[in-house]
């Protein structure tokens, strides 16, 4: 299995509603993406200076399926949203 983390740093402009806009919009990426095994989207709420502001934990069957999913229409159309609304996002993909 493969397990691919990403968090996300949000530009402070209408931060709020742009977290829940881009966590509703990955949530919906399960049904809408075959090679996605599972996602889970997490809201920080530690005030830190280190922390990010989400994070996404999602995993897929094989390498080639967590490619599938990052070239898919409709990862690559929530892709975009999160780019115009975030400064800084960290990645790890791992084999478990």
């Amino acid at each position: 299995m493969i397990v691919h983390i990403v968090m996300f740093k949000f530009k402070d402009e209408n931060k709020d509603s742009n977290i829940k806009e881009v966590a509703k919009r990955l949530n919906a990426l399960v049904e809408l993406v075959p090679a996605l095994k599972s996602m889970e989207v997490g809201v920080n709420f530690t005030l830190s200076e280190r922390a990010f502001d989400l994070s996404l934990y999602s995993t897929f069957e094989t390498k080639e399926d967590l490619l599938s999913y990052a070239v898919h229409p409709e990862h690559l159309k929530v892709v975009e949203l999160i780019k115009s609304v975030t400064v800084e996002s960290k990645v790890v993909d791992y084999f478990l």
